[in-house]
C-alpha cells in the first residue's frame, strides 16, 4: 500500500497527524464486521480495559457476536480478564482469535507470547504495525461489534487506529478526579481531528456503595464527568461504581459473570447511538 503521507507537513515518525492522510486498511477477507468501537482514555489507570471487557460481555449477553482487539500491545490485560491462556492458533486464512467462555473473541499480544509475563520492548512504529495486523491478519469471522481497547493517551497506536481502521465511534473512559476536564479534552480533540465521532463519556470508579449505607460514598469526590460532557457537547453514557465482586471476578478471569444495571444502560445507549449513525 502506498503511503499518502509522504511529503505531508504533518507527517512525523510513526504516523501523520492530518485526517486528510487517512488510509483505511482492508480487514481480513474472512472477516465481516458490522461496527467498530474504540475504547479510549486520555491517561492510564482509569479502567479502560475493564470498561472494554464489561461492554463486550454485556453485548454478548444481549445476543450479539462480539470481538475484542487488544490494542494495548505493550500492556495487554484483556486475556487475563476473560481467563484466556495459551497461544492463539494459526490457520491458512490467518490468525485465529481465542474464544472466551461467553463467546467473546479476543486477539491480544499476550496470546502470541510464550509466557504472558514476557515484556514487549518495541518502538512505536512496530507496536502500531501490530495493531494494524490484528485487523488485517486476524480471522474475526462475522461480528456485530469489534471493540478496540486503546492504550492510554493519544500516542502512536491511537493515531494509527484512527487513521487505519474504520472506527464507527469512540467511548471515552475517565475517572472522577479533578483532572477529568483536561484529560477528556485531549482525547476528544484528537478524535475530532481524525473525524471519528465520540459516542460519549463513561465515568469509572465513580463511587462505592457501602452495604450499611443508603447513600453512595464518593471515594475520589463527586465526579464532574457529566458536567464536562455537557460543556464539550458530548453524551454522558453513565457511571460505574467500585465493587468488590468485579475485582474478584476479574482476578478469576470471569469478568463475564459480573452484572451491573448501570453498565446495561451504558451498553444500550452505545447500541442506540451506533444504530442512529
Amino acid at each position: 500500500m502506498s503511503n499518502k503521507c509522504d511529503g505531508c507537513q504533518h507527517n512525523v515518525e510513526g504516523g501523520c497527524s492530518s485526517k486528510s492522510c487517512i488510509v483505511l486498511e482492508k480487514e481480513n477477507q474472512w472477516s465481516s464486521i458490522e461496527k467498530v468501537i474504540g475504547i479510549m482514555s486520555g491517561k492510564g489507570g482509569v479502567g479502560k480495559s475493564s470498561v472494554t471487557s464489561l461492554l463486550a460481555a454485556t453485548l454478548a449477553k444481549k445476543g450479539y457476536a462480539v470481538g475484542i482487539l487488544d490494542g494495548d500491545i505493550t500492556g495487554p490485560s484483556i486475556p487475563r480478564l476473560f481467563g484466556l491462556k495459551g497461544q492463539a492458533r494459526q490457520s491458512e486464512e490467518g490468525l485465529l482469535p481465542t474464544v472466551a467462555e461467553d463467546g467473546v473473541k479476543v486477539m491480544s499480544m499476550n496470546l502470541l507470547l510464550s509466557e504472558e509475563t514476557e515484556p514487549v520492548i518495541w518502538r512505536g512504529p512496530v507496536v502500531s504495525g501490530v495493531m494494524k495486523q490484528f485487523w488485517t491478519d486476524v480471522v474475526w469471522g462475522e461480528l456485530d461489534y469489534l471493540l478496540i481497547d486503546f492504550p492510554p493517551g493519544t500516542g502512536d497506536v491511537a493515531l494509527t487506529a484512527m487513521q487505519s481502521l474504520p472506527i464507527d465511534g469512540i467511548v471515552m473512559v475517565t475517572s472522577p478526579q479533578g483532572l477529568v476536564s483536561m484529560i477528556v479534552n485531549k482525547g476528544i480533540h484528537m478524535a475530532e481531528k481524525m473525524n471519528v465521532p465520540v459516542l460519549g463519556l463513561v465515568e469509572n470508579m465513580s463511587y462505592v456503595q457501602p452495604p450499611s449505607c443508603s447513600e453512595p460514598y464518593y471515594l475520589f469526590g463527586k465526579g464532574k464527568t457529566e458536567e464536562v460532557a455537557k460543556e464539550l457537547g458530548v453524551d454522558f453514557l453513565g457511571s460505574i461504581p467500585i465493587e468488590q465482586e468485579f475485582a474478584e471476578l476479574s482476578d478469576q478471569g470471569k469478568v463475564f459473570e459480573y452484572t451491573n444495571e448501570n453498565f446495561d444502560k451504558i451498553a444500550n445507549k452505545v447500541i442506540k447511538k451506533l444504530k442512529a449513525k
